[in-house]
């Protein structure tokens, strides 16, 4: 039985045209699918067993939202960063949304086949209402310079004291009017998630 129960899910889709430059040729689509669920361990200390089972069933939780949120933009093929984040409830330690680490980013890295690099990460403690800048890198090379963004969810109400925040963010290109230079992805050659 999954120690996960989940209170509720979120799902945004934002379509960027321009940063006051001119229109984008091509709209920029940012998308964070983010889930609010109890924190078992809360107000104690779990043992690195316990968190093992955790991250078990956040695995199987991760795989139910990344086709979700890769849907919501359009497909595997349309996607070129990603990362992940938690926030974890003030009852709860920072190691509880480590266990995101994991869970999530192998999930991701399981359908997205052509990811290379590491996927990012954020979390804290905070409280309900926190804001969570989800960072975002391009999912072959990290060193693509044009994909650096973030992705922020906040919801209201949560994550209550007793509860985890668990996000996953994705976009369909680099950053409208980038043009501070760095490595160019028609340049990734190496294929070690870096270059």
């Amino acid at each position: 039985m999954s120690q996960i129960q989940i209170r509720k899910k979120v799902l945004n889709v934002e379509t960027v045209y321009h940063e006051g430059g001119p229109v984008a040729a091509k709209p920029l689509q940012l998308g964070v699918i983010a889930v609010v669920v109890n924190n078992p361990f809360a107000g104690r200390f779990a043992s690195a067993e316990e968190l093992a089972s955790f991250v078990k069933d956040g695995r199987v939780l991760a795989n139910e939202l990344v086709p979700e949120l890769i849907a919501a933009l359009g497909g595997n093929d349309k996607i070129e960063t990603y990362g992940k984040g938690a926030i974890v409830g003030t009852n709860g330690e920072l190691e509880h949304g480590a266990m995101w680490h994991e869970a999530g980013g192998w999930a991701m890295r399981a359908v997205l086949t052509n990811a290379r690099s590491i996927v990012p990460a954020a979390k804290f403690v905070g409280a309900a209402g926190s804001r969570l800048h989800v960072p975002l890198h391009h999912i072959v090379a990290c060193y693509i310079r044009s994909h650096f963004n973030t992705m922020e969810v906040s919801i209201a109400d949560s994550p209550r004291p007793n509860e985890l925040l668990f996000a996953l963010a994705m976009s369909t290109g680099p950053r409208i009017h980038e043009r501070l230079g760095g490595l160019r992805v028609e340049e990734i050659s190496v294929g070690d998630g870096q270059r």
